[in-house]
């Protein structure tokens, strides 16, 4: 007799298992790990920067000449503006299909076509907005024995060069500290004296201080590059510059100016647990292994410390590597918790070791099969693709037990037969409703590439590993499965004597139900009617919500506050953070932000860290210090996020999930109702820190000159500005190369930072004759009050009101904030009110997994369509498989789990895997028609599936469960899927067992045989 397939290629196929097995370690430890998968966003940001120009001229002078030209660029989705005093900042969204390096050339391109027309000495910076902008670890640096100038030289000259070395480290950002500047105080009344202004030493210094080519020089055989050295290289040759010489004495900048190192003059302020600090942040390249960086990292600041001052102090304040770890370190834990739960369930129903080992076997080779498709195709191990696997797991169970417990009972049935014969049997039985059972999980994942936006890019990477991931395990359990059941059975010659012939067990209570199809549509109306009645009640989301163990805490004092008294009030917050015993490090900034923003000094945010073995969950620790911030009266308004969900926020259209945008034409009737409009919001339970979107720049003093004063005594407006600006803040006159650094030279009248409109307008003016005259006299002194920053979308004003969810759901929140807005709003003609946020994304999200629901249902259909040719069993089958939804909705509103794009891509996996149940169950019934009548093949069909189809439910049910739990960091974020899951397989049992035999009972197949047409008894 020839010999089977899997007999002749035993050798060689299982030298592939263990290739695969080899393969599969090898992989694993080279994929690089991060916590989402490498995204390219389609924003790019464009900051411009154009000196203290008002709001209003600014949007004019600016603003639209520059959304004009970015308008103009292909591909672009949105475009969006915030116009604040001397600055503003564009968005540009561009198509999530487009190539976002060539979108930002073509926006540098048509930004220099209009530069000209722009104000001059505008700057404009052009970035790339994606993950890798963001530091991906944060470390403070702190002494008691330098001074902060000197910690910050040591920061920027020997830290950042050093820890630049560390491989797939993009930048070494340092923030905050002291920066060094000469000042020069100069004593007006000597200046007056000697008729000098301060024009005059900018001049001076200018003609001195310089290095220029003098052209070369041939001396016998070398050439000489001949250079006049002019530079001033310290504070001696700096005071000893002469500044004027009238031929009867030489003025030396020393003679007129009392010069010293200062620290320069700043708006920045930096705290880290309490201290002043330098933060240290670590920028990873694109394409890095954050775990890796992370760990090289750590390595190269303990040799650093080595080389530094003894009191000089590097801590970790944040190191995103350690939430990579915790998660997938979960995710994984959970996968092969569930994996090894599921083989136990093996065990216990098949009650053979050599059947519960080889799925023991086979399912590890499917996944180092994937993780050898995985590492090939440059994915990284994160959160999306190892949840894959993970979610994956009761699929590749179920294939791999399909094929086992189908050899198992070829044995039972065929007790007499050599296991290398039964084994072909069984796979070439199994092979037809293998390949349609595998096309149609894997068909249903397809339809994602229709989606888009931020959950279409993580999602699809999801579905496209769980596509490699069913396509490895179909690949495995068709053509190494059987391999690896013959290779365990060696001593099966000994074993025989003890096997005895098992006939299938008929269940009775199946032919009941058949006979009695009631009970099954009652039990499909039942199903109907709960799952109306649960969808308009269900929570509803956008994206899994994850416990980070991270707070990012956002703040803005009342506008025109001091850096000084934003401090001290920040002070008082910190007392509660310290207090709270959950936190265990923070860090601040006071007048600048985590990413790329404009921030004005009276802004900023922290970065909370909380501990790991924390008792309270972040939400409930955010909840806590928002109550306690609040109680303190203090005149700050708050906004709470985690870092993740923040720096997704921030390259997204939206930060917030709840946004409700007011369009119209009038800058203060948008600011008006939008007042309104927050009043409203912050009433409307389940919401939190609202903000009205009102920002105001804080007031200003404007000197306006008196041109014809100034004309009378031969004084420029130039001039005038230049001298008033040394009065206040100093101008900077050049620069002294100083060892590592040009370091500036500010020359000043007095070194107070602050000077109140008196003291301003009784300051004196030099004038060409030598006298001193007060301001006063030149210029009207007044104090402006600030204005509101400008906001603006696809070219028109819009009032943009916020705020976070506190304990409510996205959908539910929504719904109650339009109900009473549609009550107390009413907009005139022109204005209109669009939601957006989270909100925008969520719906557009839903109505695309709706399509996707439906083509993939369409698909599934076909599959079966093709396989069994008939289109009543099709149609029977893919109603089934829809009705099973129904558990995933029932067991969600149980739990109280929202419906979000998480939930959703689970209530479209059931579609599929109930059909691929369906169509095991269909085979064995077409089968088994030949011999027997369409009631008994019904029911010898089911009761031979029965086994298998509780060994695949409970074991998928119990694979998931550590996911479904939500157990452990990152875990959350998966927790919804496998909940539907779990939930449609509870469902799909009944349906599979009882409705769907009953259904075919009502349809008319072609007996082949009628030698059984009695019923059973």
């Amino acid at each position: 007799m020839k010999k089977s397939f899997f007999v002749r290629y035993k050798s060689p196929l299982l030298v592939m298992v263990l290739l695969f097995i080899l393969g599969g370690v090898f992989s694993y430890t080279k994929i690089k790990s991060s916590l989402f998968p490498e995204i390219t966003f389609p924003k790019i940001k464009i900051i411009a920067e154009a000196g203290e120009q008002p709001v209003d001229q600014m949007t004019v002078a600016v603003t639209r000449p520059l959304e004009n030209a970015v308008k103009l660029v292909p591909d672009l989705q949105l475009l969006k503006s915030t116009t604040s005093r001397g600055s503003c900042e564009i968005s540009a969204f561009m198509n999530w299909n487009s190539n976002i390096d060539l979108s930002q050339q073509q926006i540098e391109a048509k930004i220099n076509e209009i530069k000209n027309q722009l104000p001059a000495n505008t700057n404009i910076t052009v970035e790339k907005m994606n993950p890798s902008i963001l530091p991906v670890m944060g470390y403070t640096l702190n002494s008691t024995s330098l001074s902060p100038i000197a910690l910050k030289q040591l920061a920027l000259y020997t830290i950042k060069p050093f820890l630049s070395q560390v491989p797939g480290v993009s930048d070494i950002r340092i923030i905050g500290g002291e920066d060094k500047e000469f000042w020069a105080i100069l004593d007006q009344g000597k200046m007056t004296r000697l008729g000098l202004n301060p024009k005059d030493i900018e001049t001076a210094l200018n003609e001195t201080n310089f290095i220029k080519s003098n052209g070369y020089s041939s001396d016998y055989n070398f050439l000489y590059l001949t250079l006049t050295n002019s530079q001033i290289r310290n504070i001696d040759e700096l005071q000893n510059v002469v500044l004027k010489n009238d031929g009867n004495r030489v003025i030396y900048f020393k003679d007129i100016a009392k010069i010293e190192v200062h620290k320069a003059k700043q708006y920045i302020k930096i705290n880290a647990n309490g201290t002043e600090s330098i933060l240290i942040a670590v920028v990873q390249q694109p394409n890095a292994n954050v775990v890796d960086v992370s760990a090289a990292m750590e390595a190269k600041i303990a040799d650093l410390q080595k080389t530094l001052p003894k009191d000089v102090i590097i801590k970790p304040y944040y190191v995103q590597a350690d939430f990579v770890n915790s998660s997938i370190k979960s995710v994984t834990d959970a996968l092969w918790i569930g994996l090894l739960l599921a083989i136990v369930v093996a065990i216990l129903f098949l009650k053979s070791w050599k059947a519960s080992a080889t799925i023991l076997i086979t399912i590890p080779v499917t996944i180092c099969l994937t993780m050898v498709i995985l590492y090939a195709t440059g994915a990284t191990f994160n959160i999306m693709t190892l949840g894959a696997i993970a979610a994956a797991i009761g699929l590749i169970i179920d294939d791999a037990i399909v094929i086992v417990e189908q050899i198992h009972r070829t044995h039972e049935e065929f007790p007499e037969e050599n296991s290398k014969t039964l084994v072909q049997k069984a796979v070439n039985y199994l092979l037809k409703a293998m390949v349609g059972s595998s096309l149609s999980t894997i068909v249903i994942f397809l339809p994602f590439m229709l989606m888009s936006g931020v959950a279409g890019a993580y999602f699809k990477v999801m579905t496209n590993t769980m596509i490699i991931t069913l396509v490895s395990s179909f690949f495995v359990t068709w053509l190494l499965l059987p391999v690896i059941y013959l290779f365990l059975s060696k001593k099966e010659s000994v074993e025989k004597k003890e096997e005895v012939y098992h006939e299938v067990k008929e269940r009775k209570w199946v032919g009941f139900f058949i006979r009695k199809p009631l009970f099954s549509y009652l039990f499909m109306a039942l199903l109907i009617v709960i799952t109306a009645l649960i969808i308009p009640n269900i929570s509803t989301g956008f994206l899994p919500d994850m416990d980070e163990g991270s707070i990012i805490l956002d703040y803005n004092s009342p506008p025109g506050t001091s850096l000084q008294e934003t401090d001290r009030e920040l002070r008082e917050v910190e007392k509660i953070i310290k207090a709270n015993p959950q936190v265990e490090a923070y860090s601040r900034r006071t007048g600048t932000q985590m990413g790329f923003f404009i921030t004005e000094p009276n802004r900023g945010d922290y970065l909370i860290n909380l501990k790991k073995d924390r008792t309270q969950t972040t939400a409930e620790v955010t909840d806590d210090i928002r109550a306690k911030i609040a109680a303190t009266g203090l005149p700050l308004t708050v906004d709470f996020g985690q870092v993740i969900t923040d720096m997704l926020g921030d390259l997204m259209s939206s930060a917030q999930p709840i946004e409700i945008k007011v369009f119209g034409t009038d800058i203060n009737k948008i600011q008006d109702y939008s007042q309104q409009i927050s009043k409203i919001v912050e009433k409307v339970p389940g919401t939190a820190d609202v903000f009205d979107g009102i920002i105001i720049a804080g007031p200003s003093i404007q000197i306006k000159p008196n041109f014809s004063v100034l004309a009378q005594y031969q004084i420029s407006p130039q001039n005038f500005q230049y001298q008033t600006q040394t009065i206040l803040s100093g101008n900077t006159v050049g620069d002294l190369f100083d060892e590592n650094q040009f370091t500036p030279i500010r020359i000043l009248y007095n070194n107070k930072s602050n000077a109140s409109v008196q003291e301003i307008q009784n300051s004196m003016i030099s004038l060409p004759n030598g006298q001193l005259k007060p301001l006063k006299e030149f210029a009207q002194v007044s104090i402006l009050k600030g204005s509101a920053e400008v906001e603006r979308e696809d070219l028109q004003n819009i009032g943009v009101v916020s705020a976070r969810l506190d304990n409510g759901d996205l959908g539910g929140t929504i719904k109650n904030i339009q109900s009473e807005i549609d009550k107390k709003i009413k907009l005139p003609t022109g204005y209109s009110i669009i939601y957006g946020g989270a909100y925008a994304e969520q719906q557009k999200s839903f109505s695309e997994l709706l399509l996707i629901l439906f083509v993939s249902s369409l698909l599934v259909f076909t599959t079966i369509l093709f396989l069994f040719r008939n289109l009543k069993v099709a149609f029977l089958i893919l109603l089934v498989s829809i009705l099973g939804i129904s558990g995933s909705f029932i067991l969600l509103f149980i739990t109280g789990t929202p419906l979000n794009v998480g939930s959703y891509t689970g209530l479209i996996m059931m579609v599929g895997i109930i059909g691929e149940n369906a169509i095991f169950t269909y085979l064995q019934f077409e089968e088994s028609l030949v011999e027997k009548s369409k009631e008994n093949a019904l029911i010898y069909a089911i009761s031979t599936r029965l086994r298998p189809k509780l060994m695949t439910a409970l074991g998928a049910i119990i694979a998931l469960m550590p996911l479904a739990l939500g157990i452990g960091t990152g875990a959350q974020m998966h927790q919804p899927l496998a909940i539907a899951v779990i939930g449609g397989f509870l469902v799909a049992l009944p349906l599979l067992l009882i409705v769907l035999p009953s259904l075919l009972n009502q349809v008319k197949f072609k007996e082949k045989n009628k030698k059984s047409l009695e019923p059973l008894k």
